[in-house]
């Protein structure tokens, strides 16, 4: 059998280049109903433990698509380590995560746990059609999204030259992780919040010699296909592809 190779840096065969200084970014999984309610940000607040249960083919897929070796990274919030424990546990298998304070969420710092009907009286600008806040708008005590686009791409730069040509699982935030497609895209954080990035989903950017590139945005997991749930041999495919639908 002839070996594809990718040619001029073009992703022009069915398989990810192995040896890619490459990260894996999925979303946490759905929080409790009573945070949902409230503006939680950078709070530790549970998952939803009937989302666990109901959603456990999403991370049995999470679990085959994510790459062997891997390094593994949290943020400090709970509900990342749990969703990367649910990973683990559904068939991936047992792997240590280091905690990484800088893939946290945006900190509303004192708007933290108000209601989202009393959220607009407080805003001295306009709020963003796509996320709570416009890019620019700094919370009392908190950080705005452009100060967590720094703080991630710093984080990210630093993880790649540590790591290099190693995949890098990481479980972060609907925030965090848009600031990471901006780095990568080197775009406004006004800009980065029209992506959507849905609970669960999966990122994946590569950090290259000539730069960053994209693989995929917001792809969701998928169910086995029925042959393989009747004993057939599951062929995976790492294509690049786009999916950035729905909004988180």
């Amino acid at each position: 059998m002839t070996i594809q190779k990718n040619h001029s840096n073009f992703l022009d065969t069915p398989q990810l280049q192995r040896g890619v200084t490459r990260f894996w970014l999925i979303r946490h999984a759905l929080v409790e109903q009573n945070a949902r309610m409230r503006l939680y940000g950078a709070m530790d607040v549970p998952l939803c433990p009937d989302s666990l249960v109901a959603q456990r083919w999403m991370y049995e897929a999470l679990a085959r698509r994510l790459p062997h070796p891997a390094l593994w990274f949290t943020s400090p919030l709970s509900r990342t380590q749990q969703t990367a424990r649910a990973i683990q546990q559904a068939g991936y298998g047992p792997h240590e995560w280091q905690v990484e304070p800088d893939l946290t969420e945006q900190s509303m710092g004192e708007w933290h746990g108000i209601t989202h009907d009393t959220l607009p009286e407080r805003l001295s600008l306009p709020a963003h059609p796509f996320w709570s806040v416009s890019a620019t708008e700094l919370p009392p005590e908190g950080e705005s999204m452009v100060q967590v686009c720094a703080r991630v791409g710093a984080c990210l730069d630093r993880l790649a030259a540590e790591h290099a040509g190693q995949d890098m699982v990481v479980v972060s935030h609907g925030g965090a992780i848009r600031a990471a497609l901006a780095h990568a895209l080197r775009i406004h954080a006004e800009t980065a919040l029209h992506f959507s990035v849905q609970n669960l989903a999966l990122s994946v950017i590569e950090r290259l010699p000539e730069g960053w590139r994209i693989v995929t945005v917001n792809e969701l997991p998928m169910p086995l296909p029925a042959s393989a749930e009747d004993g057939y041999e599951e062929t995976t495919v790492n294509s690049p592809a786009i999916a950035a639908t729905g909004r988180a």
